[in-house]
């Protein structure tokens, strides 16, 4: 099953997309992609790897083999739900708001200032070893049709975990070749609701762990075995991103989960 998150990035992507812009191959863009990842990792301040992104198709048309040293996953394991997946849940939210933005700004472009900004915000992801990391993303366009409608960018994520250890996600839109920089745009965080990444069943056994049960208990009262209420815990633990009981109890109310 898909993320909630990934269902609605794909909707802003198909309006910053929308449209016929003719087929495009490799070919066309193959001189802006060198051109692009010899401008790009000028900005490295760490481990990094690069992809291109096909904002029409909500899919990444290439991924390099260096994102194995990143988060230890092979290229052919990495897709976009994967990748939304394992933001951190804090994240997420801003990652949503970003990409808004980003379709707002870049339909205010000319032609001629499409190509010369480079969008750029950071975010926590989870290797998959499960430590979390954080990742500066950075995105230029490299193919774009004759309204100005996003086909193609190239991205790289360096991890900056060295630099940035806490704090909000933060958005800015380079501007290359003369054009203005914006620096810390402010960006509404969007409203995404905290139940929607657990089950029906882990928000029943979150409910009790917050009332102070043990997992015995628990199994007692939903009729099923410690062990399962334990892969229930586990399972709540991973997809939030805490690291214990107490955190995962702390992040239910906060969030209004229970």
């Amino acid at each position: 099953m898909k993320p909630v998150v990934y269902e609605q990035a794909q909707r802003i992507w198909k309006i910053i997309s929308e449209g016929n812009g003719g087929a495009v191959t490799a070919e066309g863009y193959r001189f802006e992609l060198e051109l692009h990842k010899r401008l790009l990792s000028f900005f490295q301040v760490g481990e990094y790897y690069y992809y291109i992104f096909n904002v029409r198709d909500s899919c990444f048309d290439f991924m390099s083999a260096d994102v194995k040293s990143v988060l230890g996953y092979t290229p052919d394991e990495v897709d976009i739900p994967m990748m939304i997946s394992a933001m951190h849940p804090e994240d997420q939210p801003w990652f949503l708001s970003f990409e808004r933005k980003v379709g707002e700004f870049f339909s205010g472009l000319t032609l001629e200032q499409i190509p010369n900004y480079k969008v750029r915000y950071d975010y926590r992801i989870r290797k998959k070893n499960g430590d979390y990391i954080r990742v500066l993303q950075q995105v230029v366009t490299i193919q774009f049709d004759e309204q100005g409608r996003l086909l193609r960018t190239l991205g790289t994520h360096t991890d900056i975990s060295h630099l940035k250890q806490e704090g909000a996600p933060v958005l800015s839109f380079i501007g290359l070749n003369g054009e203005p920089s914006y620096i810390n745009v402010t960006v509404e965080k969007a409203w995404l609701p905290a139940h929607t990444l657990l089950s029906a069943r882990e928000r029943d056994i979150l409910l009790l762990l917050v009332q102070g049960y043990n997992s015995e208990e628990i199994g007692g009262k939903l009729f099923i075995s410690k062990n399962t209420v334990q892969t229930h815990r586990k399972n709540m633990l991973h997809k939030t991103g805490c690291k214990s009981t107490p955190a995962l109890i702390s992040f239910a109310i906060k969030s209004g989960v229970v």
